[in-house]
């Protein structure tokens, strides 16, 4: 265990543009891939990567992510000071909600100073991917970097959506332009985005969260304030994901559209994401349902191209390219299909 390393996932994302999947929770607890919650991957990563002192920061309609992680992620020993603790917004800091990013882990900053570690890891819990952070942590170090942003080499045209990063040969940020309207000035196909995903040194951390706090006109987010105000001042590096995997898969499943997107990936003979190695496993909570049960009447029934969970009766009806989630239940001669 890097017994040095706090890691803080922010998880009290609206996921307004999931809606209706957010009507009744959170982002980070929307269903995904038939038996999981996005968060699952953030925390699978963590606990694959040997990180467990974890903190799940909730603010907007919690009680399934809380239940969720109360249930399902039990697997860390708190004797061995190893621990996914879930802290709800408490107002520890003044009369208000968490703010933006930054504002989230301040807010919570009486909880690094209690844990002193010597760096923090920043994540969101509303991607989909498979990271081992170890291999960033080592960036990190052999660099000497006060901060280092994960970043992703992504098409251009597709881009807009995310904080755009320039970096120099020796990977150090020149520039962070968050969700820039204009891409005219970004002359290459591909650019680097930002992941979401960062590490601090804890002296600098809560010295650039102070500033910011202190700050009236920030919006107090990391991406549009805190980082920009640090390039030129603080030794700031990109880690670039793409370059040091061989498979790199990294999904912001932020639109309905992106959601049904990457569940269809998952539904094909070569997905980009393995879910299935036992090297790095996907971890959840799983109900207790019955197995899956198909029966075929008629000469009528079959399933393709499909992903079926715990539970499920297909009796009798044709399934395609689909992605059932537990105790769903398709009767004689109907036909799901993802396309």
């Amino acid at each position: 265990m890097n017994s040095q390393i706090l890691t803080m996932i922010m998880a009290g994302g609206k996921g307004a543009r999931l809606h209706p999947l957010t009507r009744d929770r959170a982002k980070p607890a929307v269903p995904f891939g038939g038996i999981f919650r996005i968060i699952d991957f953030t925390l699978s990563n963590c606990i694959n990567s040997d990180l467990r002192k974890i903190c799940v920061l909730t603010q907007y309609k919690s009680v399934s992510l809380m239940s969720h992680i109360y249930l399902g992620w039990n697997v860390v020993n708190r004797e061995l000071n190893e621990f996914i603790e879930v802290i709800p917004a408490q107002q520890r800091i003044g009369d208000v909600w968490y703010r933006g990013t930054a504002d989230s882990i301040y807010q919570n900053i009486y909880k690094i100073e209690d844990e002193n570690p010597t760096d923090v890891f920043i994540l969101g819990g509303d991607h989909v991917y498979k990271m081992d952070y170890s291999k960033m942590l080592q960036f990190h170090k052999a660099k000497g970097a006060d901060l280092t942003v994960g970043v992703f080499q992504f098409k251009r045209e597709k881009a807009k959506e995310f904080g755009i990063i320039r970096v120099d040969n020796d990977k150090r940020v020149k520039e962070l332009v968050e969700k820039p309207s204009d891409l005219t000035t970004f002359k290459d196909k591909s650019v680097y985005v930002s992941m979401g995903i960062y590490i601090y040194k804890t002296d600098v951390l809560k010295k650039v969260l102070h500033r910011d706090a202190e700050n009236e006109d920030s919006n107090h987010d990391f991406g549009r304030n805190v980082i920009p105000a640090m390039l030129g001042k603080y030794k700031v590096y990109g880690f670039v994901f793409n370059e040091e995997e061989k498979n790199p898969y990294w999904r912001d499943i932020g639109t309905l559209d992106a959601y049904y997107e990457a569940n269809m990936e998952l539904v094909k003979a070569r997905s980009k994401i393995n879910l299935y190695d036992a090297k790095w496993p996907i971890r959840t909570y799983q109900g207790q349902f019955p197995p899956a049960k198909v029966l075929k009447n008629n000469k009528y029934g079959s399933i393709y191209d499909s992903i079926i969970s715990h539970g499920c009766i297909i009796k009798s009806a044709a399934i395609e390219k689909s992605v059932l989630s537990y105790g769903v239940k398709v009767l004689e001669n109907a036909r799901v299909t993802g396309t």
